[in-house]
């Protein structure tokens, strides 16, 4: 098998790659961060329209920008607009509407409204600017040498399957990423079996492949999953993550390479 190099040095054989997406292989922040403050700006537009109290529609912004991650305009990697799916930031925004007095209904209905209304403005907004998710800097070289070599890649994200369809696309990997998890998978990643999944889909086993990811649920998920070799990537935020459960740190995709014993 082709044998995965960081910084020169050998670190395993493997038949396969997954990847993670935002924040390993896609420059994400801006977007992320773009989509954050559409959703909180729409949040409280409502809730004054609601005629809630001053008091509660400052809190409301203030919970959502700290549990989005928001942090002097940048992203903490380890916030839910970073690491959670969808789905799950939805229920968390519904869950600080709710603090503000609304029922649960109402709240879960408000949060499917500010959500719809952020992607529709979010889209006007980069509507002919091009690709807001670009690939990080050595990522197209390195997916590229996979090919070459004859390892298979396959991507596992908290995505939708249209996000993740959009970001092939735009990126021109479609005949280089050959299958991915996405949230709308079940179960969906930080399951273990999400990379089970995954890599019966490429048609491989667990034990050769790596798993590169930003997050230590990615990491955790991957080493439970039985993968060979799981690394952690720190450079795709103006924030690294803090990463304990990584066995070797990538800082930039030019520290990998691949060598055929």
């Amino acid at each position: 098998m082709p044998e995965l190099l960081l910084k020169g040095l050998r670190i395993g054989s493997i038949k396969g790659i997954l990847f993670d997406k935002d924040g390993t292989l896609s420059n994400s922040e801006s977007h992320l961060i773009c989509l954050a403050k559409l959703r909180i700006k729409i949040a409280s537009e409502l809730l004054t329209l609601k005629k809630k109290s001053r008091y509660a529609v400052p809190n409301l912004i203030d919970m959502l920008t700290k549990a989005y991650g928001i942090i002097d305009e940048k992203i903490d990697p380890g916030g839910i607009i970073a690491v959670a799916s969808r789905e799950q930031n939805l229920i968390s925004t519904a869950t600080i509407i709710s603090l503000s007095g609304e029922s649960w209904p109402a709240s879960l209905t408000l949060a499917t409204e500010i959500f719809a209304s952020a992607d529709s403005a979010q889209s006007k907004l980069y509507k002919g600017k091009g690709n807001s998710r670009t690939l990080l800097p050595g990522a197209l070289r390195f997916i590229t040498s996979l090919q070459k070599y004859g390892i298979i890649c396959g991507l596992i994200s908290n995505d939708t399957c249209l996000g993740i369809e959009d970001f092939l696309r735009l990126n021109k990997l479609e005949s280089k990423i050959l299958s991915f998890w996405s949230a709308e998978h079940n179960p969906s990643k930080p399951n273990p079996l999400a990379v089970k999944g995954l890599c019966e889909k490429l048609k491989l086993n667990p034990d050769e492949c790596a798993l590169i990811g930003d997050a230590d649920s990615d990491l955790k998920m991957a080493k439970e999953a039985g993968i060979r070799i799981n690394l952690g990537f720190v450079g795709g935020w103006s924030k690294p993550p803090l990463l304990n459960e990584h066995e070797h740190l990538i800082q930039n995709w030019d520290d990998l390479t691949i060598n055929d014993p």
